[in-house]
């Protein structure tokens, strides 16, 4: 099998992405600039982009216009077959602003086009599906001009992103081959059929950073096997899933096909009739061609372990003290395990850590409770926006990414510098409403 390179799995686990223009850009300027335009905006070249920046008085140079509308493209086949590619290869397809708006912009024109019959999402390169967001250029923002605009701005456009892919009515399929992390998951995760290969490589590490496993994940999580014990666990540790059987078995994957058979499984979906019911071809195309695990999931061997230290009753504490019992099993599987853990545990921020494992035990709570607002995946990305306005200007967030991105000491300074010290009325208050309605995430 092919797997990826040290190199890759190395770039993706700290978030390697490339520099990108922290200019304040207003949103409303970069949603005018991709309304002004539809398909011929992303070939066209800086010099015709020129008229639409001095009008708009935007601050963002004309060559991160042409790179940004680049980096995601479009096209339709005479099947009714949309192929979006992301197509920013040194940055592991790493989505910023730019993109994520222009993401959006081709899921609308193709859901209200009569003639686009089916979404298939990929990476140009075997390397990535997705890395995440471009946090490296968030905290640029943050850490030079201190502009809080940039916060809402980003995660509006994130979630409302996600929200929109999950109520995407035509069929919607991921190609999630390589590294796929953090937003990459909130991309392709809510969709409905999200097809894996050995080279997937899945993460949501984001508490090593100083934030939180974000992008809608505490919904997947819920939803996952020890009623919601298994993505608790991915969440809090970071662990990183490269087997398919494992990937398959917490949900992340619906099919599993073979890297060397995804271009002939795209060039045969091009020539598929999709003109009677597309989901039931898409769904019936998919299972012909997945093909079962060579390995047993080892998450499935496992959940009496996970279950017994990261179940929604168990504070970060709780399970901290269950893994250092797990560690004396004599289970030598499950005493690796455990230590494996606890290192995982031991990078995260102790306040993302509690913040995390406090929104996820109330998601994993309120599933089948349809009165309850996190039942529902709209919900929880509001809960989200909210987490997210109030945690990232804390000092964790940009001390982790110095930490982890730049600097690279991997020796970040947290605030609070353990567990015990957290605040819990400080947690708390990350989850309560914002202030007026209109603050509120608008999905």
């Amino acid at each position: 099998m092919q797997r990826l390179s040290a190199g890759t799995r190395c770039r993706a686990a700290l978030f390697l992405f490339e520099p990108f223009n922290c200019s304040p850009t207003p949103l409303s300027v970069a949603e005018k600039l991709c309304s002004a335009s539809s398909f011929a905006y992303r070939r066209a070249s800086a010099q015709s982009l020129r008229p639409f920046a001095r009008v708009l008085g935007s601050t963002v140079s004309l060559s991160t216009m042409a790179e940004a509308a680049s980096f995601v493209r479009g096209n339709v086949y005479p099947n009714g077959v949309a192929v979006l590619t992301l197509d920013r290869p040194k940055a592991l397809n790493a989505m910023n602003l730019e993109m994520d708006i222009q993401y959006k912009k081709y899921l609308d024109e193709w859901a209200a086009d009569p003639k686009v019959k089916c979404v298939l999402v990929e990476g140009s390169s075997p390397r990535a599906f997705s890395a995440g967001g471009d946090v490296k250029w968030i905290t640029s923002c943050w850490k030079e001009s201190r502009m809080l605009t940039i916060f809402p701005k980003v995660f509006s456009a994130e979630y409302t992103l996600i929200c929109r892919i999950a109520q995407y009515e035509k069929p919607y399929i991921s190609f999630m081959d390589g590294v796929t992390m953090g937003f990459g998951i909130g991309l392709s995760g809510h969709g409905r059929y999200r097809v894996i290969t050995e080279r997937t490589l899945l993460a949501m590490p984001e508490n090593a950073i100083g934030l939180f496993p974000d992008v809608g994940f505490a919904y997947i999580a819920a939803r996952s096997p020890g009623e919601g014990a298994v993505g608790a666990y991915l969440a809090l540790t970071g662990k990183r899933i490269s087997s398919p059987a494992d990937a398959l078995y917490v949900g992340l994957g619906t099919h599993y096909v073979p890297s060397t058979n995804i271009a002939s499984l795209k060039e045969s979906l091009l020539k598929q009739d999709l003109s009677n019911d597309p989901h039931e071809m898409v769904q019936k195309f998919l299972t012909d061609n997945h093909k079962e695990p060579e390995s047993e999931s080892q998450l499935k061997a496992l959940l009496p372990a996970i279950s017994a230290c990261f179940s929604n009753d168990k504070s970060v504490v709780a399970s901290i003290e269950e893994l250092e019992k797990q560690q004396l099993s004599s289970d030598s599987t499950v005493a690796d395990w455990a230590k494996d853990a606890l290192l995982g545990l031991g990078k995260g921020a102790p306040f993302s850590l509690c913040l995390t494992h406090k929104h996820f035990s109330a998601v994993a709570a309120a599933r089948g409770d349809y009165e309850n607002d996190l039942s529902k995946l709209d919900g929880v990305m509001k809960a989200e926006y909210r987490i997210a306005l109030r945690s990232s200007p804390r000092n964790d967030f940009v001390e982790g990414v110095r930490a982890v991105l730049i600097d690279k000491d991997q020796n970040p300074k947290w605030e609070p510098a353990n567990i015990e010290d957290v605040d819990m009325s400080e947690v708390d208050s990350m989850l309560q409403p914002l202030q007026a309605d209109a603050d509120e995430l608008q999905v």
